[in-house]
Order: structure tokens, then C-alpha cells, then sequence
């Protein structure tokens, strides 16, 4: 049972580029309601596949360098990362269903 990690700017290097997995980042913000929609998604991916994937959180609002440096324009947006570099962008909400099979988890 594991849940989303909270990255920054500080640790997004350390929690992220340097994870010995897959990690879906949701970049989302405190405001945004599909990021709301999205979030149990989130979650349930983080309890239910911690042995394939790592699943971090990053706030927009708290972390602007991160989001700037990937060129986040809206969200929700996911980035799947693997071996320090963006192997998919994902905008907007998916179900369940949908992101892990995007994520090859199923």
C-alpha cells in the first residue's frame, strides 16, 4: 500500500530523475477541479501498482521551476518518466482503466 510522494523543486531531482522506476508525476494545483477529478485516479494507481510504478505529486503553484522546466501549460497534466527523461505527457483527466493501461500496468 503505498500513496503519491509530495515532490518540489527541491526533490523533484532526487524523488524523480533519479527513481529506479516508471513514475507518473500529476502535475495539479489546489484550485483546479479536474485536478480534483483526477487525483482518486492518482491514488488508486500509486496503492495499487507500487511494485511497477513510483507516483509523485507536484503542486504548480509551490513548484513553478519544475512545472516551467517541462513545459507544463495546463493541468492536470502527467508525466511518465523513466531514466531521468519525459516518456509520455498526458493531459486532462482519464479514468482509471484508461492511464493504466497508458502506463502498461495492466
Amino acid at each position: 500500500m503505498s500513496k503519491p510522494v509530495k515532490v518540489t523543486d527541491g526533490n523533484f531531482s532526487r524523488e524523480v530523475l533519479r527513481a529506479d522506476k516508471k513514475v507518473l508525476v500529476d502535475f495539479w494545483a489546489e484550485w483546479c477541479g479536474p485536478c480534483r477529478m483526477v487525483a482518486p485516479v492518482v491514488e488508486d494507481i500509486a496503492r495499487e501498482y507500487s511494485d511497477q510504478i513510483k507516483v509523485a505529486k507536484l503542486n504548480v503553484d509551490e513548484n513553478q521551476s519544475t512545472a516551467s522546466r517541462y513545459g507544463i501549460m495546463s493541468i492536470p497534466t502527467m508525466l511518465v518518466m523513466e531514466d531521468g527523461k519525459v516518456k509520455d505527457k498526458l493531459v486532462g483527466y482519464m479514468p482509471k482503466d484508461k492511464l493504466a493501461k497508458k502506463l502498461g500496468l495492466k
